[in-house]
């Protein structure tokens, strides 16, 4: 029986794991209660006494899942600092970038059979910064809303400005809106990309988000990165 050889990389440190899954919890969250809030259909049917507090807690949750996404990603944000494995935006000043993003995107368009390895392939960290722009959308123009009943508070003076340059706050729900079938559309590709390159490429992208570590047969193009 011929053995096969693997080597462990350390890649993600906790802080990148916590917020990887309070991120998975929170927008799930997110979106259910958004969507009930935008367009609440099964609070149609309850009692008119009963309505208003529904939906008052309804958006209790999901500002809650809101502050609660903030705090892990300024915990994301000391990991990116202190772990060079969370430091995963494209490296979009060099060449080799956009050579080795057309290569993978040959491969899974069955155009090429394979691609060289990767701890986190060019193509998955341009989804990523991708989705931290997306995610910015969310936060600014979602605290904008939030905040636009206390023009005085401290939080109505940092995020106030984004409705007067969206022009309005009826454009930002559009915007905040929009921005969150985004990601939602994002997520549900990358759920297929992880569970693909877990079975049909064997390299642990699922146990990675747990254990922090990836086992490679070869040495991945993107070694110096990490190491």
């Amino acid at each position: 029986m011929k053995q096969e050889v693997r080597k462990e990389y350390y890649l993600f440190s906790p802080f990148l794991r916590i917020f990887h899954w309070l991120m998975v919890i929170a927008i799930i969250v997110l979106f259910i209660t958004g969507f009930l809030i935008t367009k609440p259909p099964a609070m149609l049917y309850a009692e008119p006494d009963a309505s208003p507090l529904l939906m008052n807690v309804t958006r209790n949750v999901h500002f809650i899942a809101a502050f609660a996404f903030c705090a892990g990603f300024i915990g994301r944000v000391y990991g990116f600092i202190i772990n060079r494995g969370d430091r995963l935006f494209p490296h979009f000043w060099e060449k080799q970038y956009y050579t080795d993003t057309m290569e993978v995107a040959q491969h899974y368009m069955l155009i090429k059979a394979t691609h060289k390895p990767f701890l986190r392939n060019p193509l998955a960290r341009g989804s990523y910064a991708g989705l931290y722009v997306l995610v910015a959308i969310e936060v600014l123009t979602g605290f904008a809303m939030y905040y636009m009943t206390e023009p005085s508070a401290i939080g109505g003076t940092l995020f106030g400005w984004v409705n007067r340059v969206l022009g309005g706050e009826m454009i930002s729900h559009y915007v905040h809106h929009y921005a969150a079938w985004a990601i939602i559309l994002f997520a549900i590709g990358h759920f297929y990309m992880v569970i693909r390159a877990e079975f049909m490429e064997g390299e642990a992208e699922v146990s990675s988000m747990f254990a922090g570590s990836k086992l490679l047969r070869h040495t991945p193009a993107d070694v110096n990165d990490v190491e």
